[in-house]
């Protein structure tokens, strides 16, 4: 990092990602704050600025490295920063301490873990440390690998599993293995234990009809249709038991039941159309994302969805994990599924993608569709996105579109994309300053267009991330050209 890349980051002061120090007089609370960085997604410690941003550097020497190694052991698991050093003025000299999100969290240091909110390191709350140590055992001890106690092959729908392997080889998601045996498929799927038991992923995709419970209660779906805009009044409560598969159709067959449509007559055609409320295929991957990224281990917890005159609410039991909040899932981010192997199964059935593209193609349709983003709220025990009802009228004037992604503002972009070009030359080039508004009007529908693409796609949220048109953008932008 050179002298003019620290001035740059540190214009903006203190933040959730960057501390000041004046100088490694200060290193045990540094490594606190390094602690804090770590539980989250990183950040940088400089020695030698002032909190208001003066660059005043310090005498550095063997000893000023010794002193801050000493501290380093105090972290627990082992933490070690990366360490910059950059000369200014009068031979003194800035440090820089740069730390990442390890492998394991949550980290420590002298026995106490923190956490970085905003500008402020503090003691890290007692939910959140527990909520990190399920992440760390994630990996291997995840609800959805236990073997499911007392459970055999004929609790299971043998049709639903052998209906998943075929999908799955006809959307060329799977090999055929030449064999339809129940269990044979369970294998392949990874949905048996190294001991040929059942996993609890295993009875929650495929489980025959209501015989979860009670072993498994939270395999149940609550529906239901409300009068006005609260719960004071139900018009339809209705209640399900059963595999995820069946529970998502009975969802989407009470949302067909109440949803209203919408009807319009096709100018230059004695043609009526039929145009639902919202987006069907907005809601299914909704619904789709509710019951993959679940939380299974609370036997409380059910799949809610709840429509009011106004609006329409989808309620899945758990918190985000990994880092994710509302705000990043209506940015690129990469695909981190809290049960991978049903989210496995659901890939395989067609019913969702990988890659992390669930909640952009739902604001990407949404958008297309003429209306509102839906919004996302992220609590500590459930996380419910919220489809806002558009109003009759603009329900009628929507009409059809060949290409609707092709919006003035997508067109905008592909005008900008002169190059290869980040994420922040391209909002300069558009005059834009809302991050939030620029990937759900801009960069967001023309990604799920195909119109623009990654430069390093595997990797959604790098910081070296750049994007560039395809040749279908190339050849949407000559066509619009005269």
């Amino acid at each position: 990092m050179s002298l003019p890349d620290l001035r740059s980051l540190i214009a903006g002061g203190e933040s959730s990602t960057i501390e000041l120090k004046k100088s490694t007089a200060e290193k045990e609370r540094a490594c606190r704050t390094l602690c804090g960085f770590a539980n989250g997604e990183g950040g940088l410690v400089v020695f030698g600025v002032t909190p208001a941003g003066k660059i005043l550097g310090q005498s550095v020497s063997d000893r000023t490295f010794e002193k801050l190694a000493t501290e380093f052991n105090g972290f627990e698991p082992p933490l070690l920063p990366r360490i910059n050093r950059i000369p200014v003025a009068d031979g003194q000299e800035l440090i820089c301490l740069q730390v990442g999100r390890p492998m394991l969290q949550p980290v420590s240091f002298r026995g106490v873990p923190y956490e970085r909110i905003l500008n402020t390191t503090r003691v890290m709350p007692r939910a959140t440390y527990q909520r990190l140590m399920l992440e760390s055992l994630h990996a291997t001890h995840r609800w959805e690998t236990q073997a499911a106690t007392d459970w055999t092959i004929d609790k299971l729908d043998n049709n639903e599993i052998v209906v998943t392997l075929e999908e799955s080889i006809r959307r060329g998601r799977s090999d055929d293995p030449g064999s339809r045996d129940p269990l044979a498929i369970l294998r392949g799927f990874g949905l048996l234990t190294a001991g040929s038991e059942l996993t609890r992923a295993a009875v929650a995709l495929f489980c025959k009809g209501g015989i979860a419970q009670p072993d498994f209660p939270q395999l149940h779906l609550r529906l239901a249709r409300f009068k006005g805009v609260d719960r004071s009044e139900f018009l339809d409560n209705r209640q399900f038991h059963g595999n995820a598969f069946d529970l998502m159709r009975r969802a989407e067959r009470f949302l067909i039941d109440w949803l209203p449509v919408a009807s319009r007559i096709i100018p230059g055609k004695f043609e009526r159309e039929d145009v639902p409320l919202f987006p069907i295929e907005a809601l299914r991957e909704a619904l789709a994302n509710a019951f993959v990224h679940r939380d299974y281990a609370s036997g409380s917890g059910s799949i809610g969805v709840a429509l009011y005159d106004d609006r329409l609410e989808i309620i899945s039991p758990g918190e985000l994990h990994f880092g994710l909040t509302p705000e990043k899932l209506l940015l690129p981010h990469e695909s981190k599924p809290w049960n991978p192997l049903i989210a496995s199964a659901f890939y395989r059935r067609g019913i969702t993608e990988k890659w992390g593209r669930g909640t952009l193609k739902i604001v990407e349709l949404m958008i297309a569709a003429g209306q509102r983003a839906p919004a996302l709220v992220s609590a500590d025990d459930f996380v419910m996105v919220t489809f806002t009802r558009p109003d009759q009228g603009a329900m009628n004037r929507r009409t059809p579109q060949v290409t609707p992604q092709v919006t003035p503002q997508v067109m905008a972009l592909l005008q900008a994309a002169t190059q290869e070009v980040s994420r922040h030359e391209l909002m300069d080039a558009l005059n834009l300053k809302d991050r939030k508004h620029f990937y759900v009007s801009y960069l967001t529908p023309a990604l799920t267009a195909n119109l623009i693409e990654m430069t390093q796609p595997d990797k959604p949220s790098s910081t070296k991330q750049k994007y560039r048109r395809t040749a279908k953008g190339q050849a949407v932008l000559s066509e619009s050209q005269p």
